[in-house]
Order: C-alpha cells, then structure tokens, then sequence
C-alpha cells in the first residue's frame, strides 16, 4: 500500500517536493495526506493531490493523518525541532539540507533519531546520482590513477530579492538562533557535499583542517562568495570556491584530479567527463534515485537509505566552522557591480567566473590566487 506522507513547507522550494510527490503518488508509492504551512495552499496549488488535511501545527498535524512519512523542507533554524517532532511520534522524515544549522544541533537530531528509530534522509539530491558510485569506481581501479585533490567551482546568480523573500534568508542569526544561509552551506552545498562523498570522507571525523575565506558583495549577514580547503582524513586536498554573484552562471561541478586523468562531474546533470593520457575523452550521463523514494523504499524493504544523517557528519563540520568564523568580508566598492536580474537588480563580482574556475583547477584559495580583495583568513579552522 502507499506510505501516507505530510510535507512541511510547500512554497517556495518547497513546490519541487510538492510535484515529486505527486509523481509518487501517482506511482502509487505515497499519498498526500498532510499539508504543513502558516497559510494554508489554495485548490490550484493541489491539483491532483487531492484534498489533504492542513495545518501550521506539524505534531497536531501527523498525529491527526497517521503519516509515516513527513518531508521537512523548512527554514534552517527550524530543521531540528521538526525533525525530532516527527521522530518522537514515530515519523521517518526527508531532511532538507543543511541538517542542522550547528554542530550541536546535529548531535541532538543524532540523539533523538536513535532514541525514537525512525530513519532520516537528508536532501542532498546529487548524492542520489549514480554517478557519484561510478567515480568511486574509477578512482579505485585506477583510471586516473592516484588522486591529487578534488576541487568544486559553482557560479551561480541570485537577485538582491533573493534575500528579501524571507526574514531568515541570508543571515547567520534569527531572533538568537542560528541559521548559517550562506552560500557554501545552503544554496551550492551539494557542490561540497559531493566532493566529500566522493573521496569516502563523508563523516564527522573525516575532515580537519578547514580553512575558510568567505566574502559578501549583497548587504547580507551571510557569504555570497566563498572559498573552503581542507583535508581528508585520508590526506586528500578539497578545495570548493562558490559564489551566487557570477558573471555568466553556469553548472557546478566536481572535479577529480588524478596522476595521469581528470573526471569531471556535472553533478545537477548527472553528467561525467573521464579524462586520461593517452586516451580520448569518455563522456557518460548517469541515471539517478530519488531520496524520497529511496526513503519509502527503506522504510517498505530495508533498502539503505542513500544520504542518512550520519553521512552527513563532515559537512556539518564545516557549517560549524561556518558559524564559528568571523562575519564574512564586505568586498570593496570596486570589487562588484550591479545588473539587471530576474526579479530586480543583482550584485556581480569582477572576475569571479574565472576565479571560481581556477580555484577547482589549482585546489588554490581566492587569496593564494591573486584576487586583491581576498586577504588570507587570520585563523584556520580545524
């Protein structure tokens, strides 16, 4: 029979969630029998999900539809709180990302997942990809023999109403509770959650040394342009540059560099372009699992979950160091411009496409690679 499912969060990118479970419960996998928001969805916005059950009150609502099932998709500072309210009543629960937004409210869910049993994913979508295993694989039989570093570029654009559209957007703190929206931790995450998964360093104890330059063109609390380096536990250099004020926007990817190749992972497209000497390149598009069916299959089967909270510990290492860091650096009037967007003006930084670019390329930072208003961090975080 189809698992009953609520979701928390219907707008915004909450709608994408909306039309995966129609897909669903088309399938006759799920069915909606709960709606999770403080105004309620009108009937257009329900087309073909039937007349579910609504609520602001996510306990009252689970309890009141017997969902096995709540997909949470809620502001950051909400996630664990909801995800334990779900848990406590024997909900298993999609998770969007970030987990949490610290450390410790991370080891509280991890806490109270155990104690209840019910299982948790956490919606980092790429990590669906088949692709991701398949790269394993080629590392380990050696197709660009043995790795030298793994660098992430993402260039993308989000408009100054990007920042506006909710109170939560864009800050570190809201009303004494932590949020973390920066760019590195919300938006392109999946570009660092990827790497890591890629390299098996995916756990909490996987990673040291994070080292952190993060810069805001937007008068945000927040970063906006970012760049990480840290190293694996099993000595692998990651290096992510990302930043939502491209010039021209464009995929993120993941690339791999190795001895003698280099893959390429287009990880929204599933995309994979191997690279080696000697040869012409191989290119492969790869199919990919949803995390919510996934979820329902784990729940049905046993099947395991592809992205449970456990693999997620390394990222929130760096959302801890994130939130522990100093306010991200105002960059100089001449550091950006701005243009038209979407829905009103955005913030362009100078040269950041190509910056973003060479920072995957040399597994180098913004400051070691020249950019003059890039100062190095006055601490490492580890």
């Amino acid at each position: 029979m189809s698992l009953p499912v609520v979701l928390a969060g219907a707008r915004g990118h909450g709608r994408t969630h909306l039309l995966n479970i129609r897909r669903l419960q088309e399938a006759g996998l799920v069915r909606l029998v709960g709606i999770c928001e403080l105004t309620p969805l009108g009937a257009e916005e329900l087309t073909g999900l039937g007349e579910p059950a609504q609520s602001a009150d996510l306990g009252e609502l689970l309890d009141r539809t017997g969902a096995r099932i709540a997909v949470i998709c809620t502001p950051i500072h909400t996630h664990t709180e909801l995800a334990l309210t779900a848990a406590s009543r024997g909900v298993h629960t999609l998770l969007e990302k970030p987990t949490t937004p610290s450390f410790a409210a991370y080891e509280g869910l991890l806490t109270g997942l155990e104690k209840y049993g019910t299982a948790c994913q956490v919606g980092f979508q790429s990590l669906g990809s088949h692709a991701v295993e398949a790269i394993r694989k080629l590392i380990a039989d050696g197709a660009i023999g043995e790795v030298r570093g793994i660098g992430a570029a993402g260039a993308w654009a989000r408009d100054e109403a990007y920042y506006s559209r909710a109170p939560w957007a864009g800050r570190r703190t809201l009303d004494g509770r932590d949020v973390v929206d920066g760019v590195l931790t919300n938006p392109l995450a999946h570009a660092l959650a990827t790497a890591l998964r890629i390299d098996g360093s995916d756990r909490a104890d996987s990673v040291g040394g994070i080292r952190l330059e993060q810069f805001r063109a937007n008068d945000i609390e927040a970063d906006d342009t970012t760049c990480l380096r840290l190293l694996t536990g099993g000595g692998t250099a990651v290096t992510v540059a990302v930043t939502l004020c491209a010039e021209r926007p464009d995929e993120p990817y993941v690339l791999v560099h190795g001895a003698s190749g280099r893959i390429t992972f287009w990880y929204k497209e599933d995309r994979v372009l191997l690279q080696r000497a000697g040869r012409g390149p191989e290119q492969t598009e790869y199919a990919r699992t949803d995390l919510l069916e996934n979820l329902v299959a784990h729940v049905r089967e046993g099947a395991p979950l592809l992205v449970p909270p456990e693999r997620t510990g390394a990222f929130m290492r760096i959302v801890e160091s994130v939130r522990t860091a100093p306010l991200p650096a105002p960059l100089p009037a001449d550091a950006w411009y701005s243009a038209p967007g979407g829905t009103g003006p955005r913030r362009i930084v100078r040269g950041i496409d190509a910056l973003v670019a060479r920072s995957a390329e040399s597994l180098s930072t913004f400051s070691e690679l020249g950019a003059g208003w890039a100062a190095p961090p006055a601490e490492v975080h580890s």
